[in-house]
């Protein structure tokens, strides 16, 4: 079996898992009790969907745009709108968990930015974001122990959490290293053709590039107090679903949820969507915190509709930008 034969083999069974605990969390928490409880939502489901795009996908856009070169800054609303896009794509197409970002980088590239600040910048902005949210993991922690003083799972959690830094501190020091030029070339060695020798060139730029933006302090300071800002402000779409379903809606209980679920679906990255590892992590934490099954589970459904309601045009926006320069390039090759 060849390669990419088997990681869609891989894609499908972790899709099928969950899946299938999906389905099992849903049955054991009741159908009715569920579909009555998002039904009671109500009101807040779509101020849900409004408050993530206006708040966490505004301020995730401005973390990215600040680190640009302010002689190479898109303007803030189109990075917005970009980072939307990219959000859509992660989120709602199986096997791009990462391809939201190398989408947003092509769309910054194809506005007018150029192509190593794009994709330079993506990838700073990825690195960064797991640093803070790895702080912001801690502080959930320490929020649910004060809160319910349970201590047995804090172990695990930190460990995952320190396992999570630690990998992501060897990306950043390989990138530091001049990974992308290694990479460039031993591509070119195996292909033993100088068709090939340009990788080289382009993956040193690359690097020389992503070292420019890390020596930037400012920049990187801005990047990780905006993604921290959206990380808590975040939180706001978990406290306005607890008041929508008539439960305790506390910042701290928003913001424990936010995090704790945020670390477990992360953890699941392999799961597509995390698909019932999101719902198991609601009902868990919920639990903790006196959240009766059903209402947990209802809390993961009306993200998985804010999910649906962004994502689907986000999806579309980018198809038709895609589709557009096909069209355009077919009748310019036409019409020669």
């Amino acid at each position: 079996m060849k390669t990419s034969g088997k990681i869609k083999l891989t894609l499908y069974l972790f899709l099928f898992a969950g899946a299938a605990l999906f389905t099992v969390l849903l049955i054991r928490e009741g159908v009715p009790q569920v579909g009555a409880a998002v039904a009671k939502a109500g009101w807040g489901i779509a101020a849900v969907v409004a408050y993530h795009f206006l708040v966490p996908v505004f301020l995730d856009a401005a973390a990215w745009w600040s680190l640009f070169p302010r002689s190479d800054r898109l303007p803030l609303h189109k990075l917005f709108w970009m980072r939307w896009v990219g959000e859509s794509v992660s989120t709602l197409v199986p096997s791009a968990a990462v391809g939201g970002d190398v989408v947003r980088a092509r769309l910054a590239a194809i506005d007018g930015a150029p192509l190593s600040i794009s994709a330079a910048s993506v990838i700073v902005d990825v690195t960064l974001g797991v640093f803070t949210q790895a702080g912001f993991t801690l502080l959930g922690l320490l929020l649910i122990v004060d809160v319910t003083g349970q201590k047995n799972f804090v172990g695990p959690t930190l460990l995952g959490t320190l396992v999570g830094v630690l990998a992501v501190a060897g990306f950043y020091f390989v990138q530091r290293l001049g990974m992308f030029r290694f990479l460039g070339l031993i591509i070119a060695r195996l292909a033993n053709s100088p068709e090939w020798q340009s990788l080289v060139q382009s993956g040193e730029t690359l690097d020389r590039t992503i070292r420019a933006l890390y020596t930037r302090r400012r920049g990187v300071v801005l990047c990780c107090a905006w993604t921290t800002v959206s990380l808590v402000g975040g939180s706001g779409e978990i406290w306005i679903a607890l008041h929508a379903l008539g439960l305790q809606a506390t910042l701290v209980n928003a913001v424990i949820l936010q995090s704790m679920v945020l670390t477990i679906r992360s953890v699941a990255f392999p799961v597509p969507g995390g698909l019932g590892v999101q719902e198991g992590g609601y009902l868990v934490v919920g639990n903790l915190l006196g959240i009766p099954g059903d209402a947990a589970f209802a809390l993961s459904l009306i993200a998985r509709v804010r999910e649906l309601a962004l994502g689907i045009p986000g999806l579309i926006t980018w198809q038709w930008i895609e589709g557009s320069r096909l069209v355009r390039a077919r009748l310019a090759r036409a019409g020669r």
